[in-house]
């Protein structure tokens, strides 16, 4: 293989794995329950009140969490989130 064709090659798997290693924010859908990879710092992939697997805020505490909300753990993990109370 040419120079040219290793450099295209890894501009190609750089861009690849950009575009879909991407870490969701706060409140949007990830994949896996309890992968911390898949959100942003300091979330964690999480069930929220209507079973849908999203980023939630990691809690140690229920300090952690705003005043609706409740610090739970997570399946799969040893991590805690704050979800919303229900009623």
């Amino acid at each position: 293989m040419t120079h040219k064709t290793w450099t295209l090659l890894a501009i190609l798997t750089l861009a690849f794995s950009s575009a879909c290693g991407g870490e969701a924010a706060l409140g949007e859908a990830c994949e896996e329950e309890g992968a911390e990879g898949e959100c942003e710092d300091g979330a964690v992939c999480a069930k929220n009140t209507s079973e849908q697997v999203v980023c939630l805020t990691q809690c140690t505490e229920q300090t952690d969490c705003k005043a609706d909300e409740e610090c739970n753990g997570v399946s799969g993990s040893s991590l805690k989130a704050c979800r919303t109370k229900t009623k």
